[in-house]
């Protein structure tokens, strides 16, 4: 059993859990049974230690001879990141970016779902897009109530950032990923993740340059 409730893991922590178990799901693919700390190490530059570390946070050990059996450690890391119940999720604007993160999530985690997303352009609400229903952003708080939606991916354009955000914040969205390239603020209680590309672009170019 883990040793640890998942609110009390760091989120770098719960960051890596997630990274481990799409690299166990891939080693399953490859028809492995069994992992090694180094093997997951090496595939993620981190150290076996750090590996070892995350892992027995949550009580989970190897043994030296065979290392941790795949499908047991997904079942664990599944039972400590998934929500029994599941979280459904929603896309706040539905142009190229929120088009493609839809097609592409889609039946990727059983507990997690798209199952709306939002628009004010005509040309897209009232409609299906990427197998998720679009409705106008007027019936945002509507739907979320009635879908139990708890998350909610931004990706609107920069302009309409804070607008979006207040009104996901007043439909009772709890969580948000913010793709877009402006900042914003949450209430206590709300989580933010923000992912900003230009970002991550310049401080590649940055280890790239020396």
């Amino acid at each position: 059993m883990p040793n640890k409730k998942i609110e009390e893991l760091p989120g770098k922590t719960v960051e890596r859990l997630s990274q481990y178990r799409r690299l166990l799901f891939n080693s399953v693919e490859l028809g492995k049974t069994n992992i090694y700390s180094h093997e997951l190490a090496r595939m993620m530059n981190l150290t076996p230690v750090q590996v070892r570390r995350d892992l027995m946070l949550i009580g989970y050990s190897g043994s030296q001879s065979k290392g941790y059996v795949i499908k047991d450690l997904i079942s664990l890391i599944g039972k400590i990141i998934d929500s029994d119940t599941g979280q459904r999720i929603a896309i706040m604007g539905m142009g190229n970016l929120g088009r493609a993160i839809t097609s592409y999530f889609t039946g990727k985690r059983e507990k997690l779902s798209i199952v709306a997303a939002f628009d004010n352009d005509p040309q897209k609400y009232d409609r299906i897009i990427a197998g998720v229903p679009c409705y106008h952003i007027n019936k945002l708080k509507e739907v979320v109530q009635k879908e139990n939606i708890g998350i909610a991916i931004l990706t609107v354009a920069p302009q309409a950032t804070h607008e979006a955000t207040k009104l996901m914040l007043e439909a009772g969205v709890k969580g948000i990923l913010n793709y877009t390239s402006v900042p914003v603020s949450v209430p206590e209680g709300v989580f933010l993740e923000e992912y900003d590309i230009i970002t991550s672009l310049e401080k590649l170019a940055f280890l790239v340059k020396k």
